[in-house]
């Protein structure tokens, strides 16, 4: 792919980083991104994924837009209340960078999820709001072999891992969390809160994430989790084990 004057332009400051360049910028334009979920982590990982020249974004939501969304979920505006979100986000994406081709999906991830969804497709980030989701979408990366890049947040915390299970080295999700999950085991933020601020770092994170997965740039991330806590405010990484027993990737230990 040869950039275009108006693509130098636009992407001149990706360009000019040593660790980008030209043909990292080529690749993000001829990238595919699939985001799970379009709300207070998905909304600001479509806005720098889509401004920075990420080629094809689809974006897989079976929710509307509320007026409680517009606090964090920042794609939206009062305009788009009762309008699905993946329809509301197609929108702003086209006003955003019409380098980008995007893709409404409008469904609930579940155990009917078909594979093909998970096809063509150079990265996943999970930006859902429940364990069953994020454990189908960790089965359905390793079946494709897709990196994950899974992201979570809670009142003023929040939590971001690159999981690539299918490797020998390296932890799913599942390894993560392990199997005693179900939609009940998390914290909703209708009761619980969660900072409108804090879903901007957790999904600016999670695109910068898929970003350095694309192009190469930095240390690898699969196994680390990075951890910050907004009260204090701090970050912490630690790393991950791959788990022998692990129901998802642990056929894969020798």
């Amino acid at each position: 792919m040869i950039l275009t004057d108006q693509q130098l332009d636009r992407y001149a400051r990706h360009i000019v980083l040593r660790d980008i360049g030209g043909p990292g910028q080529t690749k993000l334009l001829s990238s595919h991104v699939l985001l799970i979920g379009a709300g207070g982590i998905g909304c600001p990982a479509i806005q720098y994924l889509a401004a920075s020249g990420v080629g094809t974004i689809s974006v897989v939501d079976d929710d509307t837009v509320s007026l409680p969304n517009l606090q964090r979920q920042i794609l939206y505006s009062d305009n788009d209340i009762g309008t699905a979100k993946v329809e509301a986000a197609a929108a702003a994406v086209a006003r955003l960078n019409p380098d980008v081709t995007f893709h409404a999906i409008k469904q609930r991830i579940d155990h009917m999820t078909s594979a093909d969804l998970f096809q063509d497709v150079d990265i996943v980030i999970d930006g859902s709001d429940n364990f069953a989701t994020r454990l189908i979408v960790n089965d359905l990366c390793l079946a494709a072999k897709v990196p994950l890049v899974s992201a979570a947040i809670g009142q003023f915390h929040g939590q971001i891992g690159t999981f690539t299970g299918w490797q020998d080295d390296a932890p799913c999700y599942r390894c993560f969390v392990g199997d005693a999950h179900d939609p009940d085991d998390c914290d909703d933020c209708a009761t619980q809160g969660v900072l409108g601020a804090m879903c901007g770092l957790m999904g600016s994170f999670a695109a910068m994430e898929a970003i350095r997965a694309l192009t190469g740039f930095g240390e690898a991330q699969k196994g680390k989790l990075n951890l910050f806590d907004g009260m204090a405010p701090a970050m912490r990484s630690i790393r991950l084990p791959k788990d022998p027993a692990c129901t998802s990737c642990g056929a894969s230990i020798p």
